[in-house]
């Protein structure tokens, strides 16, 4: 990327207008078709399991879709109205079955620090070759295998299913256990004290804290409901296997459109934003179809230069910039095996590596690092 380039150079403000009726017709032409295929999965389900496959990947395709939007809710891009933005979010995060409002903070953290690997480590919390050298042998096989893309699958379901729910739990165990603590240390001063003095490790503010109980709350109702009308084998099936595949293919595409070979991997001193923006997220080459069932999330270079771009903007903001965007990496689907090899940060070449291979020499095993 030429140097002299910034963020004012960029046409940005015309494609940063949210359009209400717009936004209302991408929510109505996604939840409820998705609505629709979970009524035609019960019923096929009745008549033939040989109807299952073509529903269950169209189901998968639409719950991409909506986290996709549920994205778009979370930095307050989709509607004009922030008021509105969290409402819808909130529903399409309790169709995702994760927090919306507590997922877009720790989102929001990831947009400010792109390319900053001293303080983001990417989505599965990746090493720096020092730090991983430091690793016994053991746990840098656990490191690696732990990152194969195989793992997404059970990755996938964790992160929707399973970890909002244990977030809540483990969060209410830690108050009970400060609230026992102050008991002893002070006695008895009150639940509003004991609130007031508490520090949580699972949520920031109050606000994430009301979301991620009402989501929970909201989802697990769901779940006894359908799982009492259709019964619970069933239900179960369909929604672990469409949140598990739906859940991986987009951990997929979020790690291929920030790890990659060439990826601007700075230091923190060094970190400029508009180089991560650039340089350290990817343009992803997708069909229409799946552009249409990503909500054209492939345009992440626009969207880390300004997360106020919706997304039914980003392919035209994409096209009026495209001569400065000369330093951003172009993937294709094809490209896609290779780069799940970058899973370290060298932090003294600054970019992304592969994981060490081991090679006999001398009969002695040395570590080499291929780039």
């Amino acid at each position: 990327m030429n140097v002299t380039v910034t963020k004012s150079d960029f046409l940005l403000t015309p494609y940063m207008r949210s359009n209400d009726l717009r936004a209302t017709y991408q929510i109505l032409n996604t939840v409820i078709p998705y609505g629709a295929l979970w009524i035609l999965a019960i019923k096929g389900a009745a008549i033939s399991l040989w109807l299952l496959p073509p529903i269950v990947t169209l189901m998968v395709l639409f719950q991409l879709r909506c986290f996709s939007l549920m994205h778009d809710c979370g930095h307050y891009s989709l509607f004009r109205s922030k008021q509105l933005n969290r409402i819808v979010g909130f529903g399409l995060g309790a169709i995702n079955a994760i927090p919306q409002y507590a997922w877009s903070r720790d989102h929001a953290y990831h947009h400010k620090t792109n390319g900053d690997w001293e303080r983001y480590r990417g989505i599965a919390d990746f090493l720096s070759v020092e730090e991983f050298a430091q690793l016994s042998t053991f746990n840098q096989k656990l490191y690696g295998f732990l990152r194969q893309p195989i793992m997404t699958l059970p990755g996938g379901f964790f992160y929707l299913a399973i970890q909002p729910r244990l977030t809540l739990i483990l969060g209410i165990v830690e108050f009970i256990a400060h609230g026992l603590n102050q008991l002893r240390q002070k006695g008895f001063l009150g639940l509003r004290e004991v609130i007031k003095s508490h520090h949580s490790s699972y949520w920031k503010t109050k606000e994430e804290f009301w979301d991620i109980g009402l989501n929970n709350l909201v989802v697990v109702f769901a779940w006894l409901m359908l799982s009492y009308s259709v019964g619970p084998i069933l239900f179960w099936s369909l929604y672990a296997t469409v949140l598990t595949i739906a859940g991986a293919i987009f951990i997929c595409v979020f790690f291929v459109q920030h790890n990659f070979a060439g990826a601007y991997a700075s230091r923190t001193a060094d970190w400029d934003y508009l180089k991560g923006a650039i340089e350290g997220s990817s343009y992803l080459e997708l069909p229409s179809l799946l552009r249409w069932f990503t909500a054209d999330i492939s345009y992440h270079n626009i969207h880390h230069l300004s997360e106020r771009v919706p997304n039914y903007n980003l392919a035209a903001c994409h096209q009026a910039n495209h001569h400065l965007l000369t330093g951003t990496t172009t993937l294709r689907l094809s490209d896609l095996p290779r780069c799940a090899q970058f899973i370290l940060w060298d932090s003294a070449a600054n970019r992304l590596v592969p994981l060490p291979v081991e090679e006999k020499s001398n009969d002695r095993k040395r570590l080499s690092c291929r780039s």
